[in-house]
């Protein structure tokens, strides 16, 4: 009878039958990331001067397409483009800080920003952001304080480089080694380095935009591209592979 009623009788949780508890159960990772890929592919060309800047309009994640018509390419000035891609929430909060900053300089200064200016404001943008970056690939293109067309590349943490060509982006490791070799001429002799003109430069765009399109599945549906001149900012639109 003792026996029975003790078997019966509540014991009030403790510590201890938490811990017992908690050892039994299986571990298990809870895991978080604050970030996502969302695809896309940036090209930027500089010529004598003008520039040349194309993006797809695919925007994407895994194995599924959230819209065919998202352009990465964000003008924010007379003659100055961004190509941005990667993680479309961090490309759109960097863009608009981007925006933000140039309407402050100009109602500052009285005057806008000049394309060297925005390179080095970009760059320290990032860096202010290097301990959580921003997942975001970036190529400025424009016109320096010369005319010249300049093309500014740039690291997740805010190290930048001006150079002549660069692609960036889930196409970028296709793209780059044809634009050594059609504009750099990389590895090959005998070759005349002649500057690009600016009719090569769109054709050498929409060539390799197509040959990505039939390779990577996050890089399609459409491409935008900007000339820049000292004329201003024309647009073209040419549609891609939409499968």
């Amino acid at each position: 009878m003792n026996k029975i009623m003790a078997s019966s009788i509540w014991c009030p949780p403790c510590l201890t039958c938490f811990i017992n508890s908690a050892m039994e159960a299986p571990a298990q990772h809870q895991g978080f990331n604050p970030y996502s890929w969302n695809g896309g592919t940036i090209l930027a060309i500089a010529g004598d001067d003008f520039s040349v800047i194309g993006s797809d309009l695919r925007l994407s994640e895994g194995y599924s397409i959230h819209t065919r018509g998202c352009p990465k390419t964000y003008e924010l000035g007379d003659v100055m483009v961004l190509g941005c891609c990667g993680f479309h929430g961090d490309v759109l909060t960097f863009t608009k800080r981007i925006t933000a900053e140039l309407k402050i300089y100009e109602y500052t200064h009285h005057k806008k920003m000049s394309c060297n200016s925005l390179a080095q404001l970009l760059s320290t943008t990032l860096y202010y952001r290097r301990f959580f970056p921003y997942y975001t690939y970036n190529i400025l293109a424009g016109l320096d304080s010369e005319g010249k067309g300049c093309v500014y590349s740039y690291d997740p943490v805010g190290s930048y480089e001006r150079e002549t060509y660069r692609a960036a982006g889930s196409s970028a490791s296709m793209l780059q080694p044809l634009l050594d070799n059609q504009i750099g001429y990389k590895n090959q002799t005998g070759v005349e380095k002649v500057p690009i003109t600016r009719e090569k430069a769109v054709s050498l765009v929409k060539d390799v935009f197509i040959s990505a399109a039939e390779r990577d599945i996050y890089t399609g549906d459409g491409l935008q591209i900007h000339v820049i001149t000292a004329d201003g900012i024309e647009t073209e639109l040419m549609p891609l592979r939409r499968d």
